[in-house]
């Protein structure tokens, strides 16, 4: 064994010599020092996050004071109670078509043209036959006029014994032809005029007409193709274009038929419209469809506008609120409201705790009436603001607090 190995050097001064660190030390400190940071955190979190209350938050909004009459909802859409799809009787090729999409028309305005070479020309050879019938209406009346006076003639020389009975007998049976003449070729003009209108209306036939004034919603045809009356062949078009009367606009909502004792013929409404959300449009029932949709449990029902605006459109999608009185004209502009959970009585005052940033500030506020399931907001809120809602008792003013997690 070599002992040499269990000596201890020591310094000048006669103490052992410190070869460095002893291990543990090293590890306890960066110990020691997560244990502070973690300690520390810790109490920051308790007394600002840790501490906050957690609150439900909503949103004061705007409500119109017809929602105090409403006794009942329902949805729909815009329709225009005159409207056509617009076609030809007859069949050609679509030559000229003068109108699109969008496009105003008034009443018997030419908006389309097929071709018409054929029809054209059966109408003129019908007028060429008129022209024929009245010349031969024109030779007959001649004939009658000298058959009556050969007539006359034979009668006076029958008289004075020139001629002999037979002579007059033969005379008589001329004037006769004649006047049988004429009615046949009068007749025959008839006949050919009758050819003539059935040959104009043929060529009218190929021109199609605006029905009524209207807006054109639909362009069904173009330029070169080919119209029938019923669209039965292939590759055909029957409509060219479709039409509505945007005078006649109205909505068509579904009544569930249990709360059809609800609703009767000219109860007000307020009508919305999901393309124009700022604005409320007066309306009325005009009729009631007098029959159930089996399939659905509902009644149709048809509400038309008080007064027209031109941005609404057939087929936007709208929300009626069926009324129980009128709305005057200072209930129509929209007031704030908010949910009545968010109003809070506090020493004999209303408050609302209006959340900023993390932290709440109570508010005082007046409150009107109960605009459906909100209550109006006459003074102390602004549309926009976030209130807390259902606000805890121990819910003071300036308090930091957090949104509950949805």
């Amino acid at each position: 064994m070599d002992l040499s190995r269990l000596r201890i050097e020591r310094g000048p001064d006669g103490r052992g010599v410190r070869r460095g660190p002893r291990r543990w030390r090293r590890l306890v400190l960066p110990a020691v020092v997560a244990v502070v940071i973690l300690l520390i955190a810790a109490f920051v979190y308790t007394r600002t996050l840790g501490a906050a209350p957690e609150v439900e938050q909503t949103t004061v909004t705007l409500a119109y004071p017809y929602q105090a009459y409403n006794v009942l909802n329902a949805t729909g859409y815009v329709v225009a109670q005159r409207k056509a799809s617009v076609a030809s009787k007859a069949t050609g090729r679509l030559e000229w078509l003068g109108v699109a999409e969008g496009s105003r028309v008034k009443r018997g305005e030419v908006i389309a043209r097929l071709e018409r070479q054929d029809v054209a020309a059966t109408r003129d050879q019908a007028q060429a036959n008129v022209n024929v019938a009245r010349a031969n209406v024109a030779q007959a009346r001649a004939e009658v006029e000298d058959a009556q006076r050969q007539l006359k003639r034979t009668k006076e020389l029958l008289e004075e014994k020139f001629v002999s009975p037979s002579a007059y007998d033969a005379a008589v049976a001329r004037a006769d032809k004649a006047r049988a003449a004429l009615g046949s070729a009068e007749a025959a003009v008839g006949a050919a005029q009758a050819s003539f209108r059935a040959g104009e209306v043929g060529v009218e036939q190929t021109v199609i007409r605006a029905p009524f004034d209207g807006v054109v919603l639909t362009k069904n045809a173009n330029v070169g193709d080919t119209i029938t009356p019923f669209s039965s062949a292939l590759d055909t078009k029957g409509a060219v274009v479709t039409i509505a009367d945007m005078s006649t606009l109205e909505v068509e909502a579904d009544v569930s038929e249990s709360n059809l004792q609800k609703v009767k013929v000219g109860q007000p409404c307020e009508i919305e419209l999901d393309a124009i959300p700022d604005v409320r449009f007066q309306g009325s029932v005009n009729r009631v469809v007098p029959t159930v949709d089996r399939s659905k449990a509902t009644v149709m029902t048809k509400i038309s506008f008080r007064e027209l605006d031109p941005r609404i459109l057939p087929d936007m999608s709208a929300k009626v609120a069926f009324l129980s009185e009128e709305v005057r004209a200072d209930q129509r502009a929209p007031r704030p409201a908010v949910s009545p959970a968010a109003v809070v009585e506090r020493d004999g005052r209303s408050l609302a705790f209006v959340v900023r940033g993390d932290k709440v500030s109570a508010t005082p506020i007046q409150v009107g009436r109960k605009l459906g399931e909100l209550v109006e907001v006459t003074q102390g809120l602004q549309p926009g603001d976030k209130v807390v809602l259902r606000p805890s008792p121990k819910l003071r003013d300036g308090m930091t607090v957090r949104t509950a997690s949805k």
